[in-house]
């Protein structure tokens, strides 16, 4: 599904996905088109999330910001609709997850705040380019994410774990997988840890809290990255009285090229 995507425009995608036609993981669509973590709150709690995602820049590097009651994020992606134009939405309540659905449409209410995250799938085209393997894109499936046992730094009523996203990186290239990436601070930028997970707090890399598994050969190690499914876990950890999120890997695709937020 994904390989019948890559020559549409984020505007295509997200017409498709708002048409209900794909409801894909989006790693490898759109590649050059930044991507985008959503999470969305009540206007009683934006401005503790929105310092939580200031004291926080590596996972929660924030990219737009859209004022209660909005759904169309103007600054990234004109005309687009973040209340269908995301292939599948998570919805905490009181820290639990009730449920994951295609449309915000019949839970929309007025006072919703929008917060787009950068994601590290905008870097990933980068990697391909610099020759670096990305090991769940060979594998077709979602990238894999573990709940650390680093805590975030609180802000307001949210706190809790970082979360991180994995990817098994020949030694020879770590050198260079951390310089590509290190380019784009926006999308979370260089590694947060390589190597030695038990040191993040994770004991076993074949059952991700979030994600797929995937195959770490000889030769290569475990390279970790801060990740925008971070919020779901201080969700999980703080209890707010409602959360909505993309369900992991699946992402909100901008209009913005990922070169325009790239450093020197």
């Amino acid at each position: 599904m994904t390989r019948q995507l890559l020559a549409k425009t984020p505007r295509d995608v997200r017409a498709l996905i708002r048409a209900g036609r794909w409801r894909g993981v989006t790693s490898g669509v759109t590649p050059g088109y930044v991507q985008a973590n959503l999470a969305i709150l009540p206007q009683d709690l934006a401005f503790d999330f929105l310092l939580f995602c200031q004291r926080n820049p590596k996972p929660c590097p924030l990219l737009e910001v859209v004022e209660a009651g909005g759904a169309e994020p103007a600054l990234t992606a004109p005309g687009a609709d973040l209340r269908t134009d995301v292939p599948a939405y998570r919805v905490y309540q009181q820290g639990v997850l009730t449920g994951e659905v295609d449309s915000l449409t019949s839970l929309w209410r007025d006072d919703l705040v929008s917060f787009l995250l950068g994601c590290s799938f905008s870097f990933e085209a980068a990697m391909s380019q610099a020759g670096i393997p990305l090991r769940h894109q060979e594998m077709g499936c979602n990238v894999p994410m573990y709940i650390t046992s680093v805590a975030t730094v609180p802000a307001g009523v949210f706190s809790g774990p970082l979360v991180v996203s994995m990817r098994p990186i020949p030694r020879e290239q770590i050198v260079r997988a951390v310089q590509v990436t290190s380019r784009f601070p926006a999308t979370h930028g260089a590694p947060v840890h390589i190597g030695h997970p038990e040191a993040l707090g994770i004991r076993n890399l074949a059952r991700p809290d979030f994600g797929d598994p995937v195959e770490i050969r000889e030769g290569e190690e475990p390279v970790f990255w801060a990740c925008g499914v971070t919020p779901q876990a201080v969700a999980l950890s703080c209890k707010p009285s409602l959360m909505i999120t993309h369900a992991p890997g699946h992402m909100f695709i901008t209009d913005q090229r990922d070169a325009d937020y790239a450093v020197l």
